[in-house]
């Protein structure tokens, strides 16, 4: 079966995102995990295995993640929490879902 897996790299410092919370919604809203990348910005495990399919979000807490860095931000701060909506139409496939993050701006695709 399909898992859902993610990692963060912070754009800003060219390096991986270590210590960025990450929340996983599923249908309904349930919280279905919470982590902290790991040293290499990773979720330390498949955040979901055997997915249903439908609607899941991603929430990456990136003002935290920057304050807790040091970086200067505004209050309120540009980007606060990076919210991703996706869907799952294949529970056999893998799904990837990595960001690229800087606290002015971010970028993401699907991985394998």
């Amino acid at each position: 079966m399909g898992k859902l897996t993610t990692h963060v790299l912070d754009a800003a410092a060219g390096a991986p995102a270590v210590g960025m919370r990450i929340e996983l919604h599923g249908p309904a809203a349930t919280l279905l995990a919470a982590v902290l990348t790991n040293e290499d910005g990773r979720a330390p495990g498949a955040l979901l295995q055997d997915a249903q399919p439908g609607r899941y979000t991603l929430t990456f807490h990136v003002a935290r993640y920057f304050r807790a860095r040091g970086v200067p931000l505004a209050d309120p701060p540009f980007l606060d929490e990076v919210v991703i909506a996706f869907g799952v139409a294949d529970p056999a496939a893998n799904y990837h879902v990595p960001l690229l993050v800087t606290p002015w701006s971010y970028s993401t695709y699907r991985g394998s």
